[in-house]
C-alpha cells in the first residue's frame, strides 16, 4: 500500500468511527464521554453492554449515516461485534459497492 493510500485508508476509518460514536451517543444516548469509545470496544456484553433492541436501534443509525445496508446474515451479526469490526465490515461493503 502507498502512502497515499495508507492515508486514504486511515482518514476513511477515522470517519467511519466518527460516525459510529455519533450513532452511539446521539442515537443511542449512551451517557460515556466520546473518547471512551474506542476502536476495540466491544459494542454488547461486556464493552457497551448493549442489548437487542439497541441493536436495532445501531442498525439504523448506522445505515442512515453511511447508506451501508447491514446484512441480517451471520457477515452482518459479526461485522457488529465491536467497534472495529463495524468498522471493518463498512469498509468491506463500501469497497463492494464501489
Amino acid at each position: 500500500m502507498t502512502e497515499p493510500d495508507l492515508a486514504a485508508y486511515v482518514a476513511s476509518r477515522e470517519q467511519l468511527l466518527d460516525q459510529l460514536r455519533d450513532v452511539l451517543l446521539e442515537d443511542l444516548r449512551l451517557a460515556i464521554p466520546r473518547e471512551q469509545i474506542e476502536p476495540d470496544t466491544p459494542l454488547f456484553g461486556t464493552g457497551l453492554a448493549l442489548d437487542s433492541i439497541d441493536a436495532v436501534d445501531l442498525i439504523v443509525g448506522i445505515e442512515r449515516r453511511t447508506g451501508v445496508r447491514i446484512s441480517d446474515d451471520q457477515a452482518g451479526r459479526l461485522g457488529l461485534r465491536s467497534v472495529n469490526m463495524a468498522i471493518n465490515y463498512l469498509l468491506a461493503a463500501k469497497r463492494e459497492a464501489a
